[in-house]
């Protein structure tokens, strides 16, 4: 079943960086925004106690436009609902007015593909391993729970 998100309001974005692909989430990066604004940014961390921590900060909008020429890559990149074909347990959801794009979702195109190019895999990676520096440089003050 395609994952389906209502879009945001024109001119907001949502980006959400969750590990693992499937199960229980261990780690949780959220950004959410306008274009040419800054965004807010949340990072959570669950502990197997069942407990977790949050830290949120602010992200510059210079910055926010370079993480949304980012995401906005993985827009030609396949997706599959049960399967993790980058292969870094890791999902992105991107969701904005005119785009919706999950690595989680059913791509038909993703079942006839056995194999990703590596160039497709290095850029979900490079992707993924911006977000994380956006979080740990601007997700630093505790978020009041």
């Amino acid at each position: 079943m395609p994952h389906q998100v209502a879009p945001p309001p024109s001119g907001e974005f949502q980006v959400v960086l969750s590990k693992t692909f499937s199960g229980t989430t261990t780690h949780q990066i959220e950004v959410i925004g306008e274009h040419n604004r800054s965004a807010i940014i949340q990072r959570t961390e669950h502990s197997g106690s069942g407990s977790s921590s949050e830290k949120t900060g602010d992200v510059p909008a210079d910055d926010v436009q370079e993480l949304l020429s980012l995401v906005s890559q993985l827009r030609g990149l396949p997706s599959h609902a049960s399967k993790d074909i980058f292969g870094l347990d890791t999902k992105v959801d991107f969701n904005t007015f005119e785009l919706q794009w999950s690595n989680g979702d059913e791509d038909s195109a993703a079942g006839a593909v056995n194999e990703l190019a590596s160039e497709q895999k290095d850029d979900f990676k490079r992707i993924v391993e911006s977000i994380d520096a956006l979080a740990r440089t601007f997700a630093e003050q505790d978020s009041a729970v």
